[in-house]
């Protein structure tokens, strides 16, 4: 089959051991990033087989229509970045292995790391040794802080992991059936939001983008927090309401690790989220590791092939592979 890879931006695939799953498909890799629907369709045209990078590009009703060669999208985890109305209308199949058991480490892993280089100061010492400065302050120490995750899923059970291995406190706050599970495990689960909020050090987000979850933290919760605090976001930029992390870190009183945001690729040196020094700015790389992009892709590959066998296997879409049968 046909099979384009879109945004591979540093020609990874090709080196992992799980591209050979492909070696008998005419594949097609696209090592940079095209938003305009138009080139998008041109480039697409002969098209069997879309694969993704996660969420790097939208798949609208508008590009699906364009390309009429399209059977089968397939990709990794969640998809509100797909049109699957659209691609059920045009008779394309999503496929997406949700990963029900399996976090993503490299994620959890970039949360603890931000956590450490913010309290620590890490790229500001980097920065300051690197211009002659040597020391440029005096950072703080993780240990015996109270770490709050939000959200009670694999990601922020892994971090708690970690957090606990390096003798931090973790309270934890999420939707009133996560908190019952989170107790019924024993975690300890905050008395109320607003003390969740008041009582960590540091604020960890871990909560799926869903209708019900967007713009879920508001700018009474940021204004809870305690002065100096910290809040990492590595799971969506949508969790906050438009516009309240921006204006908390201009009022100087709270500190943020972020490593995503409401448009991606940002790349505009003058945004707070970017120049503010009470910001630290990672450009959306928790997933982003060679290991985590063979386990992630090898599943991929693996729908790829079950559908060329006539076995399509995690459809989002069924009655698609019913029409096209």
């Amino acid at each position: 089959m046909k099979v384009h890879i879109l945004d591979d931006w540093f020609d990874t695939l090709g080196g992992l051991p799980c591209f050979s799953k492909l070696n008998d498909h005419d594949v097609t890799v696209w090592t940079d990033h095209v938003a305009d629907v138009n080139q998008l369709a041109a480039r697409l045209a002969e098209a069997e087989v879309l694969v993704l990078f996660r969420e790097r590009t939208k798949i609208t009703a508008e590009l699906i229509e364009k390309l009429p060669n399209l059977k089968l999208i397939s990709q990794r985890s969640v998809y509100p970045h797909i049109d699957v109305e659209a691609c059920t209308k045009n008779n394309v199949l999503l496929c997406s292995n949700m990963h029900s058991d399996t976090p993503s480490y490299a994620a959890a892993e970039l949360t603890l790391a931000l956590m450490l280089a913010s309290f620590r100061q890490i790229p500001q010492q980097v920065s300051s040794i690197r211009h002659g400065d040597w020391q440029m302050g005096v950072g703080r120490t993780l240990r015996g802080r109270t770490l709050g995750l939000y959200g009670y899923g694999r990601i922020a059970k892994a971090v708690a992991t970690y957090a606990e291995a390096i003798g931090m406190q973790v309270q934890w706050w999420a939707s009133e059936a996560g908190r019952q599970r989170a107790a019924n495990d024993g975690a300890k689960v905050a008395n109320s939001r607003e003390a969740f909020f008041a009582n960590s050090d540091i604020v960890s987000l871990h909560v799926r983008l869903k209708p019900d979850t967007r713009g879920i933290i508001t700018a009474a919760d940021l204004a809870a927090m305690k002065p100096r605090s910290l809040l990492v976001n590595t799971s969506r930029s949508g969790l906050l309401d438009p516009g309240v992390l921006e204006a908390e870190i201009q009022r100087g009183r709270i500190f943020a690790a972020v490593d995503v945001f409401d448009e991606e690729p940002l790349t505009e040196a003058d945004n707070p989220l970017l120049s503010h020094p009470n910001v630290l700015p990672t450009p959306h790389i928790g997933y982003v590791t060679e290991d985590e992009f063979d386990l992630q892709f090898s599943d991929i590959f693996d729908q790829v092939n079950a559908y060329s066998a006539g076995q399509p296997v995690h459809m989002i879409n069924p009655d698609v592979w019913l029409d096209q049968k």
